[in-house]
C-alpha cells in the first residue's frame, strides 16, 4: 500500500509532474492530483488505479518501502 505522499515524492525523484505521470500511468490528472492529496495509505477503493501509478512509477525506477505500521519511503531502485 502506498500513501498520497510516496506518490509526490516517487514524482520528484523521476522529475515527472502531474502529467507525465497520468500519462505513464493510464488515468486523468485530476486523478493523481486527488490521490495526491490523501494523508495515508490509498485505499483498496481505489485499488486499480493505485497498481496502474505505482507500476508506472516502479518501471521509471522508483521502490516503495513500507513497514509494519504502514509507514513509508521512496527510494530510486539500485541496479
Amino acid at each position: 500500500m502506498i500513501t498520497g505522499a510516496q506518490v509526490r515524492g516517487a514524482r520528484a525523484i523521476v522529475k515527472w509532474d502531474q502529467k507525465q505521470l497520468a500519462k505513464a500511468g493510464d488515468v486523468s490528472v485530476e486523478t493523481i492530483k486527488r490521490l495526491e492529496k490523501i494523508d495515508g495509505p490509498l485505499l483498496s477503493a481505489t485499488g486499480n488505479t493505485v497498481a496502474k501509478i505505482q507500476a508506472a512509477l516502479e518501471a521509471a525506477g522508483i521502490e516503495f518501502i513500507n513497514n509494519d505500521r504502514g509507514e513509508g519511503v521512496v527510494k530510486p531502485r539500485t541496479p
